[in-house]
């Protein structure tokens, strides 16, 4: 029998695949679905403080400012006792999936305010989060912030937070940042227990019509999966942080190759939004058909093997294969040349 357990976030999962921050987590019978099927941990949906922000503002307006040069509209909106803000909901379904599964729930959080990162980690840790991920969105388009500045709101958002509660923080990054290695072990220094590469930028589209910027969402695809890999492959073995890859894993060799590379988990969106829970086993299944036929007797034996520090060629993660992969490109048979 292959063990395919793996340690992430100081937690032992049963395996590798944990379904990423969705919409599939705010239904219970779907996070249920996902277990059974094989999900190892599941990461819930993103707490996001601009929405409580927003909410607070609407309701101050709504309420607090009902009356204000109409002294007889003090009774239009009472104020009702059993509205349920956004906050809450969130909080009430973290409680409730903690009471429907047995697997690890691991919070999301995005913030905007260092105040906020701490505030609603600390509600996230009270509400039975078993470790959060903080997804720290920022797209640095001030060209008075340089790359010190940028990193430095990562590094006091967890510093801060980390001071605030004792369950693992594990940080969401971009691709974006200028060294990636060097960043991470600036991260694990700071008290960071894992971190997840990459996170995935929407891209804002331009309609032709109106010329007005309009926002575009498209799942990920395959061939987002080799950046992850070969970045897991670059920071296996350099830092004892735990390794998360997520953006385009659809299909069992790609999760393998990560692995492979030295992720410690494969975070899971796209391909369950497209195939549903049911895809989980499918892939369990062909994980561990190909261990068998490859003589791994656990996933500790296979993790790592390809990374940069253990690979047959371990310049081929670098420049090295820069030019050999441009030499060997050949144009389609009865194209110009």
């Amino acid at each position: 029998m292959v063990d395919l357990t793996t340690n992430y976030l100081g937690l032992k999962l049963a395996n590798p695949l944990v379904p990423s921050a969705s919409p599939l987590s705010k239904d219970i019978e779907i996070a249920r679905r996902l277990e059974d099927c094989g999900a190892a941990a599941l990461i819930m949906y993103s707490l996001f403080e601009e929405k409580i922000e927003a909410e607070h503002q609407q309701m101050a307006r709504f309420f607090d400012q009902q009356a204000i040069g109409h002294g007889e509209a003090d009774s239009f909106h009472p104020m009702p006792n059993n509205i349920q803000t956004y906050q809450e909901h969130y909080l009430e379904n973290l409680q409730k999936l903690k009471s429907a599964l047995s697997i690890p729930v691991i919070a999301s959080l995005n913030g905007t305010s260092l105040s906020g990162w701490v505030e609603y980690g600390k509600q996230l840790q009270q509400a039975g989060a078993d470790a959060l991920e903080l997804n720290i969105y920022h797209v640095a388009a001030n060209s008075e912030e340089n790359s010190e500045t940028v990193e430095q709101r990562y590094l006091d958002i967890l510093q801060e937070l980390k001071g605030a509660v004792s369950v693992p923080i594990n940080m969401k990054l971009s691709s974006q940042f200028s060294s990636p290695i060097y960043f991470a072990k600036r991260l694990e220094s700071a008290g960071a227990s894992g971190i997840t590469i990459f996170n995935r930028f929407y891209q804002s589209d331009i309609d032709l019509e109106t010329l007005q910027v309009i926002p575009k969402l498209e799942l990920s695809t395959p061939s987002e999966a080799l950046l992850r890999i070969r970045w897991a492959a670059l920071l296996y073995g350099r830092t004892h942080l735990s390794i998360a890859v997520t953006g385009g894993f659809h299909e069992t060799p790609d999760i393998l190759k990560a692995l492979l590379a030295g992720a410690d988990v494969v975070q899971l969106c796209s391909v369950l939004l497209k195939h549903g829970a049911g895809h989980l086993t499918n892939i369990l299944t062909e994980l561990e058909q190909w261990l068998v036929e490859h003589d791994y007797e656990s996933i500790g034996q296979l993790k790592g093997s390809v990374s940069q520090q253990n690979a047959i060629d371990p310049s081929a993660y670098e420049r090295a294969n820069y030019v050999q992969v441009l030499d060997n490109y050949s144009c389609a048979a009865g194209v110009l040349r």
